[in-house]
């Protein structure tokens, strides 16, 4: 008896510190999930709040591509001369300037003369990169940014971390109300919003450890043997 009495006791010492570590395992987990719970609704909210500046002006104006009325509204700004001249960034190869004249109603002289058509970036990253080598072809210190409201935030970081010398002001494109309509319960609303998160939390991580990123350029990668890729 004496013997068993020695073993369960034994078995039990072993359990404690095993118990204790799944315990504050959990603890840990819990905290994790509550910060990130805490910062994505922090995130949503700051998107649900943007609004684009009232008397837009710029040196220039850069829309980067990919999401619902970036387009029209940037050369919507270009036309009422919020900014000289206009990068549309990111457009993909096979789409002509043609085309995207012929959408966004413009006129020949207009996309002759003030915009630029860029093909180069094939993601956010190359987006502000892209806007790095046009800002410092043209001498600009000041860009009106336009995209959707929720791709704002990493779209800003991006940018000012390619081009810390330049002033960014924020044009969002609102496509969707978050704060009249319960966009916990859209699907669609819910998944870009946690997506666009995500997106934002590894960039500024990647930005806080220092990690140098990939560029996001056509012409970089097609550069690079299939050893380097």
């Amino acid at each position: 008896m004496t013997e068993e009495r020695q073993n369960i006791g034994l078995v039990r010492r072993r359990r404690g510190p095993v118990r204790r570590l799944v315990r504050l395992t959990f603890y840990v987990l819990l905290v994790c999930m509550g910060i990130t719970a805490a910062g994505f609704l922090y995130f949503a909210d700051q998107v649900a709040s943007m609004q684009p500046p009232a008397a837009p002006s710029a040196d220039a104006i850069v829309v980067l591509t990919g999401g619902f009325q970036r387009i029209d509204q940037a050369v919507e700004l270009l036309k009422s001369g919020a900014g000289k001249r206009l990068l549309i960034s990111g457009v993909h190869p096979s789409t002509t300037g043609t085309q995207i004249r012929r959408n966004t109603q413009s006129s020949a002289d207009l996309f002759k003369c003030c915009v630029d058509i860029g093909y180069d970036a094939m993601d956010t990253i190359g987006n502000a990169n892209e806007t790095a080598n046009w800002i410092r072809d043209n001498g600009y210190q000041s860009i009106l940014v336009v995209t959707n409201n929720y791709h704002m935030p990493r779209s800003l970081l991006e940018l000012r971390r390619a081009n810390p010398h330049i002033s960014f002001i924020a044009y969002p494109v609102v496509n969707s109300d978050l704060k009249s309509r319960n966009w916990l319960r859209n699907p669609m609303t819910l998944r870009t919003i946690l997506s666009e998160y995500a997106k934002y939390s590894v960039a500024y991580l990647r930005d806080w450890l220092g990690a140098r990123p990939q560029s996001g350029l056509r012409t970089e990668q097609d550069n690079t043997t299939p050893a380097d890729r």
